[in-house]
């Protein structure tokens, strides 16, 4: 499995692939809610927690948003387009300061939850792959940082 974190350079937006359907086939829904879930825990516990709901009511209401993308990109029921609209996902996180640092948290968090995961290696891979280049879209800031000094 390679979980190279592709490296970054502020304003790079690379096109997107989308994972394989086959992901959703093999975790189902309630096995993607799942590893978004174990995925917020960590990050909750992270060095970017200040990015996340620290109420547990916000907490699960992003936890269900983020769940309803990934199964919708995935080729599932389009439950994020129904709920929220049309995804704009760097728009919706513009008010977050998400900086390079940052999304390396959040791929290596992600790591930890896909390594855990049952299913065959190519169709983790596939899903990596997506993540790994999606999360440029999201850092919005070269400024400062998230972590703590």
């Amino acid at each position: 499995m390679d979980f190279t974190i592709s490296q970054f350079e502020y304003g790079q937006r690379p096109p997107v692939s989308l994972p394989s359907t086959e992901i959703l086939e093999k975790l189902t829904e309630e096995g993607i809610r799942r590893m978004v879930s174990d995925h917020y825990d960590l990050l909750s516990r992270s060095e970017i927690r200040n990015l996340f709901p620290r109420i547990e009511e916000a907490l699960d209401k992003a936890k269900q948003r983020s769940s309803d993308f990934f199964i919708q990109i995935c080729g599932g029921h389009p439950y994020y387009n129904e709920n929220r609209g049309k995804p704009m996902l760097a728009k919706r996180h513009s008010p977050f300061k998400i900086t390079p640092e940052a999304r390396i948290v959040w791929l290596k968090c992600y790591q930890q939850v896909l390594m855990k995961l049952d299913i065959p290696e190519n169709l983790i891979q596939s899903f990596w792959n997506y993540l790994n280049v999606f999360s440029f879209w999201m850092v919005n800031t070269n400024e400062g940082r998230n972590l703590p000094k």
